[in-house]
């Protein structure tokens, strides 16, 4: 419904607003919670998932509705925040997944591109990776929850081959908001070890027999 009242003007990643049929029917059939309408637990889910959609799919951070543009900063596991020009830039998948390992030992490579990151995830999750709230703790200015991300393995990711079987994450996080309940910071805590651990568990694919997989792709895909 938010897409709906989008205005002309605004400038979209793939030419027009994306559609979310396919992974709201992920996320109807996988939910573990059902919030009511209208409580704190359904806004700050439907606010998450649409502030997510506009980091995915808006090119100009002056389109987005739902930051506060002067001071955004996005946290993940501690480490040095990113203001809203450079989390568009860098792309959320690369902003969520980035890691402090020495590279020979990094699983993820946050410097692959915005495109190639999310054409990756697609392809490990055709059916979209699904989000939903699971605790609220907290209501505004500073929002606590906990959350859980989910999809079903079911294409190629890093030379492994799918699996068909469910991988997800949980972590928690805090929102912090200004008086016209827009963001100013989010700060993410989460075990991405817990997401890998079932991509990475499938059979490797050997050149080969998979000529156009790329063994440099990565995972995560937005959610509804």
């Amino acid at each position: 419904s938010f897409l709906d009242d989008e205005a002309d003007s605004v400038q979209w990643r793939h030419g027009g607003p994306p559609t979310y049929d396919v992974v709201n029917q992920l996320f109807e059939q996988g939910r573990t919670k059902e919030w009511e309408e209208g409580s704190l637990e359904e806004t700050v889910q439907n606010a998450i998932k649409t502030w997510e959609m506009e980091l995915s799919h808006k090119v100009r951070l002056q389109d987005f509705k739902f930051i506060n543009h002067e001071k955004f900063n996005l946290i993940v596991n501690g480490r040095e925040g990113l203001k809203g020009e450079e989390a568009l830039k860098m792309g959320s998948y690369n902003a969520l997944l980035k890691n402090s390992l020495p590279k020979e030992f990094q699983y993820y490579k946050a410097d692959e591109s915005f495109e190639s990151s999310h054409e990756a995830s697609r392809s490990a999750f055709p059916r979209g990776f699904a989000w939903e709230v699971i605790h609220v703790y907290s209501g505004p200015p500073l929002i606590a929850f906990k959350f859980r991300h989910w999809g079903i393995f079911e294409g190629p990711f890093k030379g492994h081959a799918p699996t068909g079987e469910k991988v997800e994450f949980y972590g928690i996080a805090t929102v912090k908001v200004d008086e016209g309940l827009k963001v100013e910071e989010v700060d993410v805590y989460y075990d991405p070890a817990q997401l890998f651990g079932g991509l990475l568990k499938g059979a490797p694919i050997s050149i080969s027999s998979s000529p156009t997989q790329d063994a440099s792709a990565c995972p995560f895909h937005s959610p509804s």
